[in-house]
């Protein structure tokens, strides 16, 4: 099947056979596709926590408006964002930027200066919602590739961020959970697969000059 029909298969998974499992391949696919996406400026504020132990999402139910695919699903990737943007980490990015392309560190030098003062400059809310931009791209972009693997999901805002962090000790590793998105596979007997999409027209929807 082509990408819109793909598409057009896809939808936000409201039960998930809890006795269906991703594959190791699938898996890595995810995980290199999170890893590939865009970012702003390349810097990577985004990381993706993994959960695939059944009582650990049975545990952050609760914490989910009580949604039972996260219990459900094969895994549950949870978005998180890194709560410090600073020289070093701005320093970490340009030294893997020499290393893998051997651009000089002098040509380096004024964008890399640029970025540090930047995010000095910025409030820590602003630095929060920035990466949480990127993690919005991450959560669009892997949503695409699992409809293209054929692999369910349901995209999630609606969770306690603060319980989450807790419940997988993210606040020590710099971490703040800010989406969620179950992956797997549809049950059977879930009737929301089968209805149609509710979507403008397109000319609705694009302008084009």
């Amino acid at each position: 099947m082509g990408i819109i029909e793909q598409l057009q298969w896809r939808y936000a998974t409201k039960a998930f056979n809890s006795e269906k499992f991703l594959t190791e391949e699938q898996l890595s696919t995810l995980l290199q596709a999170f890893n590939l996406t865009a970012t702003s400026y390349g810097l990577q504020p985004i990381k993706l926590v993994v959960v695939q132990n059944k009582e650990k999402q049975k545990q952050l139910v609760a914490a989910t408006m009580g949604q039972k695919q996260v219990e459900q699903a094969s895994h549950v990737l949870v978005f998180c964002i890194q709560t410090s943007i600073d020289k070093e980490f701005v320093t970490e990015y340009f030294d893997r930027v020499h290393n893998i392309r051997n651009t000089p560190k002098t040509v380096l030098k004024p964008f890399k200066n640029f970025l540090i003062d930047d995010f000095e400059n910025k409030s820590q809310n602003q630095i929060e919602v920035w990466a949480t931009n990127q993690a919005y791209l991450a959560m669009g972009n892997l949503m695409t590739v699992c409809a293209m693997e054929g692999i369910d999901a349901c995209p999630m805002e609606g969770f306690e961020a603060h319980k989450y962090d807790e419940l997988l000790g993210l606040t020590p590793k710099g971490l703040r959970s800010v989406l969620v998105m179950p992956i797997g596979f549809r049950a059977d007997d879930d009737m929301f697969a089968s209805f149609k999409k509710v979507r403008k027209n397109l000319e609705d929807s694009v302008v084009i000059w």
